[in-house]
């Protein structure tokens, strides 16, 4: 028995014992049927047990990996070796089989690897050495109805050795899953003849094909799972992850004849230490998709949000320095999956040098070589050091290869990088006080166009980190919640990109405040400095505006800044939240919103900078996190603030945006009577004419015209420019107008993103939402008849939203692992005549339907709200009066309306965490 197993191998599966007791219970003359019911019965208690002892195993030694894949597989080879003597003594004996009735199983894939996590896929090959005969399919169709009783997922095939070699030929998935075949049990000689035809007649002379097809089965898998440092990354298919390193593992067997990859060390291929890290990642790859294997109790690949905390726990990683052990746990998932890719470059780079692997396909495109500076050369199609000694002894060119780089458009040789990587001590102090450096860093920065690809380069191999020691705690960091999508380094990058894309005019249709601001001109250090460092202080227990503007502060002179330059990114860096603040979580039709930023802003300059620098900030959250509604919020703050700075505050004065409406409002009924007209511009109150654009206005004239008693009036019309669906209501007015509003569209599944409800001087309340559906989107034309019908119905009292609501208010089970806290705030400052109410929390559908029914009940009157959705945090911004018109200026009042609130938003999320 195998000695190199997590537990003991007669604890998991004591074969000789279990053959035993197994063949004792079938009785002599049995049905083929009884014989495999008792026989399912042993093995499926037998490995039960096994199971049961290797979870135990492996729970007290977390990073036992390999001794636990190993394990598994020792229990499923005992199982198919006992249903095959099942099948060949005792439910189809053959004493004197011919030479055509021989029959051998052999365990291919990662089975045949010796790999299994505990749900992992059993493959079989059963070998025949011509067509198969009625006794050979016999067995095997006895053997998979044991195996499948036993709940294995069995994939299976039957061929001859002549097939395997033909199939082989012509299918690579089928000739790397040959690569790694193992005897089980059965007939040796079929199966060493097969290994040995495999060789000489498949895989011999055929290895620069081979790598081509893995490469290329590679890069098709990484397009379809996205990013290496996407935050809930697949642990077997995804960038980095065991596909990748078992792709390293085809290769080398199937070039160097061997299966272990210690044995390249001694071939020069991996350095001692890279082999040790070879050996670290596979550890703890491996451990994590046990662990997920374990937690969820079948095949799961991926690492999802639900279960990253449960397996940092098990994994015996801790809360510390301000971050979740789950943060700690994926830091290092991610570092391993860069250190997979590093050695995928090292083994390719080894293949090419011997000509197994062709050169980069743009070499084979381009066949004419860009002229390198001195120093460099150009080896398989890659940019490559002449020198290694001449090239230490200038520690810039530590920075200079990347800058070299970029001016060629040529990759870096995977040996380069490795230079590189081993020679990170020489990037110290002095280097980093040195001038020529700064000059050189700002110039891969600003010089050439694609600043990220030499960033992410550099990152990836510690250059960035060295020259930039504050860099370093964010490498690979991740944020635990379901609104950034990438590592806190990656986003940074990507935010450089995005910026980059701009600058080369690339979205000027997208984005054409931004685009027009980098066309007439910014100062660019300020910029991409400002943006790589503008997060560089999470993850530690202080605010990361206010820490990352200290360091800054210290930062900026050292890579060259002016004085002015320097505090300028300092500014940038502490309020680069300020504008997507502003703009996604107050009302910018409020005049006070504006005058505000204006002053937080002080100059044009400052805000141009700003926003430019937010947009890049939204963008490079993620895919979809960026779309036309806060492009609109964004441009509209830009707009109105840029005009305050250069025309005076006084061009936000109410009475004159209320005139200015009125009149707009005027041109646009040309067509109604002057009493009409006259009616509706002095029906409202000034906030309704701040609030709304003249559409708006239309509409709500439109509705209210029509309008007769005890009528709902209602228009539900695309707004293009919002990326969402505008609902425009006119209806009599009543206490809590706003919550049943509210309940009516939490009750078809519509998210608010926006609303504004105002009262008119004859009776009537008016309001706009602007809505998306579950997947953030507008709702097409099908979809809105049954959104009025629902709504209407809401509203006339035919269905009880607050009963009706509770089904539909559950969390997703990936959505449970969050926590978010609740806070609360009270702003009498913000506005000029409304008080403020903030409630940040866990989002959920029922959300603004408890908030506004609570706020309600305390006789509350909401003129808007704002809804700004951060993944699984949400806040809720609220324009509120008392039932006098006043502000909330009584603190009694603000601590009872909060604590209302609170009790509010406990129970609901306690009701929505049980119902999903």
């Amino acid at each position: 028995m195998p000695a190199d197993l997590i537990a003991p191998a007669a604890d998991i599966f004591d074969v000789p014992a279990i053959r035993a007791d197994l063949f004792s219970a079938l009785k002599p003359g049995a049905s083929e049927s009884e014989v495999r019911k008792a026989t399912v019965a042993h093995l499926s208690s037998a490995a039960d047990r096994g199971r049961k002892v290797i979870q135990a195993a492996f729970e007290q030694e977390p990073f036992g990996s390999r001794r636990t894949t190993r394990s598994y597989t020792w229990l499923t080879d005992g199982i198919v070796t006992l249903a095959f003597e099942v099948a060949t003594q005792v439910i189809h004996p053959k004493y004197n089989p011919t030479e055509g009735e021989r029959l051998s199983v052999v365990a291919v894939g990662g089975y045949g690897r010796g790999e299994m996590a505990p749900f992992s896929d059993v493959d079989l090959l059963f070998l025949t050495p011509y067509k198969i005969t009625a006794w050979a399919e016999s067995v095997i169709e006895s053997m998979l109805y044991i195996m499948w009783d036993l709940k294995l997922k069995v994939g299976h095939a039957s061929r001859t050795v002549r097939d395997c070699v033909r199939l082989g030929g012509e299918d690579y998935t089928i000739r790397t899953a040959m690569l790694e075949a193992r005897h089980l049990t059965g007939n040796i000689d079929l199966y060493e003849e097969l290994e040995e035809t495999l060789w000489t007649q498949l895989f011999e002379g055929t290895a620069r094909d081979f790598v081509a097809a893995k490469l290329e089965e590679r890069d098709l898998r990484h397009d379809k799972q996205g990013q290496r440092y996407m935050v809930e990354p697949n642990v077997k298919e995804g960038k980095g992850g065991l596909r990748d390193l078992q792709s390293l593992f085809w290769i080398i067997k199937y070039v160097h004849h061997t299966e272990d990859v210690g044995q390249l060390v001694g071939k020069g291929v991996f350095l001692p230490e890279e082999y040790e890290t070879f050996v670290q990642a596979e550890r703890f790859l491996w451990a994590v998709r046990i662990h997920l294997h374990m937690i969820s109790k079948r095949a799961v690949e991926q690492l999802s949000f639900d279960t990253q905390p449960d397996i940092a726990a098990r994994m015996g990683y801790n809360d510390r320095s301000g971050r979740r052990a789950v943060e700690w746990f994926m830091q290092d998932y991610f570092r391993h999956a860069t250190a997979v890719g590093d050695l995928t470059r090292i083994l390719l780079t080894s293949l090419e040098a011997d000509h197994t692997k062709g050169p980069p396909l743009l070499k084979r495109i381009f066949s004419r070589t860009p002229d390198t500076a001195s120093g460099y050369t150009v080896t398989h199609g890659r940019l490559a050091i002449q020198d290694d000694e001449r090239f230490l002894n200038q520690k810039l060119n530590l920075l200079r290869i990347f800058e070299e780089a970029l001016r060629t458009e040529l990759l870096i040789h995977p040996d380069a990088m490795r230079l590189v990587k081993a020679n990170l001590h020489l990037i110290d102090k002095d280097m980093r006080q040195d001038p020529a450096a700064q000059e050189l860093f700002l110039d891969l920065l600003l010089n050439h166009g694609n600043p990220e690809r030499a960033l992410r380069r550099m990152s990836e191999l510690g250059v960035l980190a060295a020259f930039l020691p504050e860099f370093a705690p964010i490498v690979a960091m991740m944020q635990f919640n379901m609104y950034h999508h990438y590592t806190v380094d990656e986003h940074t990058i990507q935010c450089i990109w995005h910026l980059s894309e701009i600058e080369n005019n690339q979205l000027e249709e997208d984005l054409p405040v931004a685009s027009t601001i980098m066309a007439e001109g910014v100062n660019r250090r300020i910029l991409y400095i400002a943006l790589l460092l503008h997060d560089i202080g999470k993850g530690r227990d202080e605010d990361h505006a206010i820490l990352g503007a200290r360091i800054a502060r210290t930062v900026c002179p050292r890579l060259g800044l002016t004085k002015e330059e320097s505090e300028t990114v300092e500014w940038l860096v502490r309020y680069h939240l300020l504008m997507s603040d502003m703009a996604q979580k107050r009302d910018i039709a409020d005049p006070r919103t504006v005058r505000d930023f204006a002053k937080a802003v002080k100059t044009r300059e400052r805000l141009d900078l700003l926003a430019v620098l937010t947009v890049c900030d939204i963008r490079g959250v993620g895919p979809g996190v960026w779309n036309n509604w806060k492009a609109a919020l964004l441009r509209g703050l830009y707009r109105q603030t840029r005009r305050a700075l250069e025309g005076g505050m006084e061009d936000l004065n109410r009475e004159n945006r209320g005139a200015e409406a009125k009149k707009a409002l005027r041109d646009a009924l040309s067509e109604w009577s002057a009493a009409e007209v006259a009616r509706e511009t002095t029906r409202h109150y000034e906030p309704y004419w701040q609030g709304l654009h003249v559409t708006g206005h239309v509409i709500i004239a439109k509705l209210l015209r029509e309008l007769s008693n005890d009528e709902i009036g209602m228009d539900i019309h695309l707004d293009e420019d919002r990326d969402a669906t505008r609902v425009a209501f006119a209806l009599q007015d009543h206490p809590g107008i706003f919550s049943r509003l509210t309940g009516a569209l939490a009750l078809v599944g519509a998210n608010v993103v926006d609303a504004r409800t105002f009262t008119t001087r004859d009776g009537y309340a008016v309001a706009m939402f602007w809505i998306q559906d579950g997947e953030g989107t507008p709702y097409d034309n099908t979809r809105i008849p049954r959104l009025r019908q629902m709504i209407l119905k809401t509203l006339k009292g035919e269905i009880v939203a607050r009963e009706a609501i509770k089904p539909k208010d559950k969390l997703k089970k990936r959505e449970k692992a969050f926590k978010v806290p609740t806070h609360i705030t009270f702003d009498n400052d913000g506005s000029e005549i409304f008080t403020i109410i903030e409630v940040d929390t866990r989002d959920r559908a029922g959300l603004l339907y408890d908030v506004t029914r609570t706020l309600a009940h305390q006789n509350i009157y909401i003129a808007s709200a704002v809804i700004a959705t951060y993944g699984e945090q949400v806040v809720d911004t609220f324009y509120v009066k008392d039932m006098f018109g006043l502000k909330l200026h009584s603190q009694a009042k603000r601590d009872l309306i909060e604590k209302k609130l609170r009790l509010a938003l406990a129970e609901g999320s306690q009701r929505a965490y049980e119902t999903g």
